[in-house]
């Protein structure tokens, strides 16, 4: 039933916010011929609203396309189809075709041919096009929030936050600030003051993005506004475990806000695939650039593949960030912020796994955080009120389970959690503490990504600056204390590409602040000017000033007189000695070998026989 069922609403071309109603409704325990009459209803019904609303074809998936582009409809067969499913109950979505690598080969191709004109653009254009963005992202924040919830199983409040404001003001710090981060910048000619020199940041052509699960739509807003504003095209590849959303909603509300704002036809593409879908933009010569964020491990591949063809690559990796709570912390703001390692289940890039406490809060850390976990509401977030939604990636469950045993068998005690939970069907993991943590436990190095805190206790500063960086990540970090000099040393020793004091997880709301890390946490930035530049390309351009051509000096043209290497030497002498007297001998030097002239055996011919 599943299989014919994913199959039709595969070919079915662009979802509605009904038909994902539709398709999500669990089939009822009834005898086989009833379900069969139930099934057939459904889908007619179902049927007659995509046609009514959509136009599209019922027998023939129209592919994502970019804006206004025509349609191309192709037919697949069902192994090729990523089956989505409500990450809180575990119902049926529908499904969604995996593009082969000859579609994303045109994908690319169209991108190319549609960033030969917005490469061109005006940033007033292209402040248009974010703008566009912008008003769409805010007319349609309950959209939005609710696919992110039922595709990644996140609460409402959480996409609001990670979704919905965080794009909200990418969009409009690039709009107010872009165009001064990629003007271009004069520079000192140095010693030749008769030249003109300055930067400029081009386009690179086109962007390739591979979009991880854990914010499906933030992780495409955010690279695209980068991209476009750069005056790039963009090809993005969303995860496989968050397409519905994509499929549902997403790809309409972009290329409908970049089609009103006369963005090229083409110019962005979305690609649904399984990795070697990733695989094949990472690969094509035609892509100039990727922008990756997702685990180390997938990251190591990208660069190795990227490296076939030169490609440079921006890596925003996992990362393992420390809460640091010193003995003189105001312990209130400390701990409010240290819950916050359960938000979104644990499934960020920033979530502070490790909680280090000062010995001194360590008992009252760890009863009220025990308190707090057991206390949370865990179940599907778009049917009551919920504290904490559900796991993405259903292998996720396994993985974390298997580091918290591992811990577990090695020392660790167990505070609370420690399982998953079955809840409606859906993927989800107990809010978990674990204490008495050493360096042998395979959790205490890797991501977790899931909702484990780890509460690790230090006497000294130097204690918790040796625990902090005793990871090979280094994402970002956390640091509370009444003295904002004893915070300032403590963030300054360790190793983290971001550091906040007496706040958590802040540097992404101010978006002039570049985002990335350090070690296996990766390297280039997001956001701020960092961010646009790693976008563009860096060109250095020597100009003539005040219309004066530059010929090469006599002695330096071919023949090459005799006396030139005493030139450069007696110049160079003159110029960057040490020291007033060295540079006036250097000077005087260079007069007499201008006086000397070359000598009669000026130049040195060679025959050729």
């Amino acid at each position: 039933m599943y299989y014919l069922t994913a199959t039709l609403v595969g070919y079915a071309g662009k979802a509605a916010s009904t038909v994902a109603a539709v398709a999500a409704s669990p089939l009822p325990a009834l005898a086989l011929e009833l379900a069969a009459l139930y099934l057939v209803a459904r889908l007619a019904w179902a049927g007659f609203w995509w046609l009514w609303d959509l136009g599209d074809s019922y027998t023939h998936y129209t592919q994502l396309r970019p804006v206004a582009s025509r349609a191309r409809s192709v037919s697949l067969p069902p192994a090729r189809l990523i089956e989505c499913v409500d990450k809180g109950t575990g119902e049926v979505l529908g499904a969604v075709p995996a593009m082969s690598a000859d579609e994303i080969n045109a994908a690319i191709e169209t991108a190319v041919a549609a960033q030969a004109s917005w490469g061109r653009s005006s940033f007033a254009a292209r402040k248009r096009a974010l703008q566009a963005l912008l008003d769409m992202t805010v007319a349609n924040q309950e959209e939005i929030c609710r696919y992110s919830a039922l595709d990644s199983g996140k609460t409402m409040m959480e996409a609001a936050f990670g979704e919905i404001l965080t794009v909200a003001e990418k969009l409009r710090w690039t709009i107010a600030n872009g165009e001064a981060a990629l003007a271009s910048e004069t520079r000192s000619p140095g010693f030749m003051m008769h030249k003109g020199a300055h930067v400029e940041y081009r386009p690179l052509g086109v962007i390739g993005i591979i979009c991880p699960y854990n914010y499906p739509f933030h992780h495409i807003l955010s690279p695209l506004a980068t991209a476009l504003f750069a005056g790039n095209a963009a090809v993005i590849k969303v995860s496989e475990w968050t397409t519905w959303s994509l499929h549902a909603s997403y790809a309409r509300l972009v290329n409908d806000a970049l089609a009103a704002a006369g963005v090229p036809d083409g110019l962005v593409q979305f690609v649904t695939g399984y990795g070697d879908a990733g695989a094949a933009i990472v690969a094509s010569p035609l892509v100039d650039k990727i922008f990756f964020t997702g685990s180390p491990a997938t990251g190591k591949k990208v660069m190795l593949a990227a490296a076939e063809t030169l490609k440079p690559v921006i890596l925003e990796l996992g990362g393992k960030d420390p809460l640091i709570v010193c003995d003189d912390a105001n312990f209130e703001l400390a701990f409010q912020y240290a819950c916050r390692a359960f938000l979104g289940a644990g499934q960020g890039c920033i979530s502070c796994e490790r909680e280090l406490v000062h010995v001194s809060h360590l008992d009252t850390f760890l009863a009220r955080m025990k308190a707090v976990a057991e206390a949370m509401r865990v179940g599907p977030p778009l049917e009551a009120d919920q504290d904490m939604g559900a796991i993405t990636f259903p292998g996720q469950i396994d993985i974390v389970q298997r580091l918290v045993d591992d811990a577990v068998a090695k020392g660790a005690t167990l505070v609370t959690g420690g399982k998953a939970l079955k809840v409606k069907g859906g993927y989800y993991y107990a809010p978990t503490i674990l204490t008495d943590l050493n360096d042998s436990m395979r959790i205490m190095h890797e991501e977790v990504f899931g909702p484990v805190m780890l509460v690790i206790a230090f006497e000294t500063d130097a204690d918790a600056v040796r625990i902090a960086n005793a990871t090979e990540l280094g994402l970002s970090c956390s640091v509370f204390s009444a003295s904002p000099a004893r915070a300032n040393r403590i963030v300054a020793d360790i190793k983290s590409g971001m550091a906040v004091v007496n706040d958590y997880g802040i540097t992404y709301t101010m978006q002039s602040l570049p985002f990335g890390g350090v070690k296996h946490s990766g390297f280039g930035r997001f956001n701020g000017v960092e961010g646009l530049r790693e976008a563009s390309a860096t060109v250095a351009v020597v100009t003539e000033r005040w219309g004066l051509p530059t010929s090469l000096p006599k002695p330096f043209e071919y023949p090459i007189q005799n006396h030139s290497f005493a030139l450069v030497e007696t110049a160079i002498r003159m110029g960057y000695s040490a020291g007033i007297l060295a540079k006036l001998r250097g000077f005087l030097d260079f007069i007499g070998v201008i006086r000397a002239g070359p000598s009669d055996d000026d130049a040195v011919v060679v025959e050729n026989e």
